[in-house]
């Protein structure tokens, strides 16, 4: 199982933590600085895993990680998981959001946080690996950004009403209303304009 996934720079900010057993904050904070500390003092010749730290349970379990340009992507798994699947894992991971964001960078992690952990989502849940298809992955991110900005037509509604109201060329404000046998006095509005 996947008891953490960190995502960090070379100077050890965190632009990623996902853990998937609770700690307190404060812990959790230690276990980013512990995790850094051991994966940014090895060599870029050594294997990619190494036994946890003590605070994310010691020799039970393995950190898997790799490190891209100015980025360490470490998986904290227990000991039921595969060293090279979990490389692997990271692999697909990385390919996806370099998909998603043209050449990813660590500002895109910044930025699009709330995308990356919709990513992440799709791929990682409650600490078992759901998917491992890149495509598959992009699918569901694309179809979920498709509904977001459908949403998001449906959030901007009275906003554009509004827009089209006060753009309306009409000569006067009208004073009376009639549909049918009803009739609707219009009170003195102030100007749209």
């Amino acid at each position: 199982m996947i008891k953490a996934i960190l995502i960090f720079n070379n100077h050890g900010k965190p632009r990623l933590s996902k853990f998937y057993e609770h700690y307190s904050e404060d812990t959790e904070q230690q276990i980013i600085r512990e995790t850094f500390h051991l994966v940014s003092k090895r060599d870029e010749n050594v294997c990619n895993f190494l036994e946890g730290g003590m605070l994310i349970g010691g020799s039970e379990n393995k950190l898997i990680y790799r490190h891209y340009a100015t980025l360490y992507f470490v998986f904290c798994v227990d000991s039921s998981e595969s060293e090279l699947g979990i490389l692997d894992l990271i692999q697909v991971f990385v390919e996806t959001l370099d998909k998603c964001f043209e050449n990813v960078c660590e500002l895109d992690l910044i930025f699009h946080v709330d995308k990356v952990h919709n990513i992440l989502a799709e791929m990682v849940m409650g600490g078992m690996v759901l998917e491992t298809n890149m495509n598959e992955i992009i699918t569901q991110v694309d179809a979920q950004n498709k509904m977001e900005k459908s949403e998001a037509g449906i959030a901007g509604a009275p906003a554009r009403a509004v827009s089209a109201v006060k753009n309306m060329n009409l000569p006067e404000m009208p004073r009376n209303i009639n549909i049918g046998d009803i009739s609707i006095k219009v009170p003195n509005l102030p100007s749209f304009k």
